[in-house]
């Protein structure tokens, strides 16, 4: 297993595909870990999850949607989402890159 992961690596291979928006570099039953990168206005279609989320802003603005309620997104911010709560990220008027951790695998 890799112990050293270079997240421009996986944010440019996001940037050429246009079918994914996200990648997942740590997968195991106890944690996973990944980028999101959204382009301005991009559509995030994630639906809620197995296991309890932390989003961690390295860059971008936009909302946050968890259970209904808009949360502002900006640079250092860091967002809990528990587990099978809906949640989205929208409205994002530059490009927007988020590391997210599941307290579990990636479901």
């Amino acid at each position: 297993m890799n112990l050293e992961f270079d997240t421009n690596e996986y944010l440019d291979k996001i940037k050429k595909n246009n079918e994914e928006y996200f990648h997942t570099f740590i997968n195991r039953d106890s944690l996973a870990a990944g980028i999101l990168f959204l382009k301005p206005g991009g559509e995030d279609t994630q639906e809620p999850h197995d296991s309890d989320e932390i989003y961690y802003i390295i860059r971008g603005n936009g909302y946050l949607k968890i259970n209904k309620k808009d949360y502002a997104v900006s640079e250092g911010k860091v967002f809990f989402v528990a587990k099978n709560v809906e949640h989205n990220f929208f409205g994002n008027t530059k490009d927007l890159i988020v590391l997210y951790f599941f307290g579990g695998p990636d479901s």
